[in-house]
């Protein structure tokens, strides 16, 4: 049986950003994309199988940079996360990532779980044996005594202290150092806005992962401890709720990427305590959630790099539900073609990948999607995904 396979016929968003290619083709051998082309002139070779897709639209698979794939997206996950075993954890993850894949989510980074699972799922992908996109991990993340994010955190005060945590986590096999900058919604008692771990604090944990040849992310919401980090030299913020004029020029200065994540407020606020959301955080995303699509707004006008992240795990806010941000994107002044982007090439960049993942082009991975209508007309055509291929593999 042939390794070959050649997709013919079909209009190509390739991730660059560049003008949607009629007729297009491509030949894939193995898990590559050898060639890429457009016309009636196709490439010839032995034994190859031929896929017409005419009529269809095809797009590199999603990116997701904020993922919490031990969690699940009940009321209140925290909870649920302590009160259960390990190995239940484990299983909730492995299905978790069957519902990215399926949806069409073909690679992410996971930002905080428990106990290593994480790390076990990561490197079961990676094996084969389970089914899911690839990923990076942070392993634990770096958090103040009894700051955001605690319940899987590893809690460090003082610059010394950070690095030994920072230390700690690459030493498990950490991809990417994670940094709780301020407070946030899910954890009760700390305010979304304040600033928690200090400049110097982040700045000897960053020092660390650029050292192992990693990057650095930081949970940031309020405008002074979003500039703390970013003066400390942080790759991306996620969030980035509390944004002013200074802030941005700064972001957009050292090429720090945002990942808004505007989902994760919104569901939060469009449930409520009715679904069993905690009252502290159902009050703290409703207070956010309007200076947070302001920030993104003003962001993506200033020219900051903006990279798609959901924040999945969090209340209500599911694993297969991706293109609720690309809309909320939209909603915010981006075209749709700058979600696509947002979510393929820029997304690769940011998580360090872009040389095999995030575009369709000659000798990348050929991780797609096959989309009955053209998403530049109607996102709402990534609900209901025709085809996922991972690595050149048709997986649903």
């Amino acid at each position: 049986m042939s390794n070959k396979t050649l997709y013919t016929g079909f209009t190509l968003i390739n991730g660059t950003g560049e003008n949607p290619v009629e007729n297009a083709y491509f030949l894939v051998e193995g898990n590559k994309l050898l060639t890429v082309g457009s016309g009636d002139k196709l490439p010839s070779a032995e034994n190859i199988e031929i896929v017409n897709l005419a009529g269809k639209t095809v797009i590199p698979g999603l990116i997701n940079c904020h993922v919490h794939i031990t969690m699940e997206p009940v009321g209140d996950p925290f909870s649920l996360m302590l009160k259960e075993s390990q190995a239940k954890t484990a299983l909730r993850g492995t299905a978790n990532l069957k519902k990215h894949l399926k949806s069409g989510t073909t690679y992410f980074r996971d930002l905080g779980g428990p106990d290593g699972v994480d790390l076990a799922l990561r490197d079961a992908v990676k094996e084969g044996f389970i089914e899911g996109p690839e990923f990076l991990v942070s392993c634990k993340v770096l958090t103040m005594t009894g700051g955001h994010g605690w319940p899987m955190g590893r809690e460090a005060d003082g610059p010394e202290e950070l690095r030994k945590a920072a230390r700690e986590q690459l030493k498990s096999g950490a991809d990417v150092i994670k940094i709780m900058a301020t407070g946030g919604v899910m954890t009760p008692g700390v305010e979304p806005g304040s600033p928690q771990l200090s400049k110097e604090e982040m700045e000897a944990a960053i020092i660390e992962a650029h050292k192992a040849g990693k990057k650095t992310a930081t949970h940031a919401q309020g405008t002074t401890g979003i500039k703390n980090a970013v003066l400390a030299g942080i790759d991306s913020v996620e969030h980035g709720i509390f944004l002013d004029d200074e802030v941005i020029e700064l972001m957009v200065e050292r090429n720090v990427y945002l990942v808004p994540t505007l989902v994760a407020p919104y569901f939060i606020v469009k449930n409520g305590v009715e679904a069993g959301i905690p009252k502290h955080a159902v009050e703290k995303a409703r207070m956010v959630m309007g200076s947070h699509m302001e920030s993104f707004r003003k962001a993506h006008k200033a020219g900051v790099k903006i990279a798609m992240g959901t924040d999945a795990g969090t209340p209500f806010n599911f694993h297969d539900a991706a293109p609720f941000e690309l809309k909320l994107m939209v909603e915010g002044g981006m075209t749709p073609m700058e979600t696509i982007v947002s979510s393929t090439k820029t997304a690769a960049e940011l998580l360090g990948v872009n040389n095999n993942y995030g575009t369709l082009e000659e000798g990348k991975f050929a991780d797609f999607l096959v989309l009955d209508e053209n998403p530049l007309n109607n996102l709402d055509t990534l609900f209901n995904i025709n085809s996922v291929y991972k690595a050149g593999k048709l997986v649903k």
